[in-house]
């Protein structure tokens, strides 16, 4: 649509005249909803990546990550911005996000223990504005590795290709809203900026338990 309105006005204005736009809406696109992982699927897909790394240090590293990832409902960018500045690492973790909004995340043991193991084995030096994930080389790490880890994981296991790094994001907020959390604090964990964004994860609960009941109930 912004094509042929843009190509009408150049025609018009091409014969020296005013152009008259056709006041047509695009068509809205149907809203679709995220696709969580289960807690096992999202534990494995990191386990597999951390097992497939080349060495123990990178195989750390990318357990660490997506565990962040899944454990704190992190963006891929939001893990790869975070520095040695949070070293030692406590009960949370300070995240920047979109346009540069700040927010306090707690972090589980179990990240807290993946995160040090990583830092322990890494053989460059982790310090100050220094990014807490490095490459191979020890410069930043591309986004692009995390992806490339998470495919390969996913294939070997036979996993939904549904199953990408944000999709653990996703599950990371489905999963808090199963178990009772409310939708202002899962929207403060999240960082939007809206609640409207956060509400979205309201209708990809009850589609879960929609589908629980088609599979469960005799009459469904």
């Amino acid at each position: 649509m912004s094509a042929v309105r843009a190509f009408l006005k150049f025609a018009a204005e091409a014969q020296g005249n005013v152009a008259q736009l056709p006041r047509t809406r695009a068509p809205k696109r149907p809203r679709t909803l995220p696709r969580p992982a289960s807690p096992a699927d999202a534990m494995a897909l990191a386990q597999e990546a951390g097992a497939a790394a080349p060495n123990d240090w990178l195989g750390a590293r990318d357990l660490a990550i997506l565990l962040l990832l899944y454990g704190a409902g992190l963006r891929v960018a939001e893990a790869m911005a975070v520095t040695a500045r949070s070293l030692p690492l406590g009960q949370a973790i300070r995240v920047t996000g979109k346009r540069g909004k700040t927010r306090i995340v707690p972090l589980v043991p179990a990240v807290r223990e993946a995160i040090n193991a990583y830092v322990a084995l890494c053989p460059f030096s982790l310090a100050g504005d220094t990014p807490l994930f490095v490459g191979a080389r020890g410069g930043p790490l591309n986004p692009d590795l995390v992806r490339r880890a998470v495919r390969g994981a996913r294939a070997r296991l036979g996993l939904s290709d549904s199953l990408t790094p944000h999709a653990l994001r996703h599950s990371f907020a489905t999963h808090l809203l199963a178990r009772g959390a409310d939708l202002r604090s899962l929207q403060e964990l999240l960082g939007h900026a809206s609640l409207s964004s956060t509400q979205i994860y309201t209708d990809v609960d009850a589609a879960r338990l929609l589908d629980v009941y088609r599979h469960a109930h005799p009459r469904a």
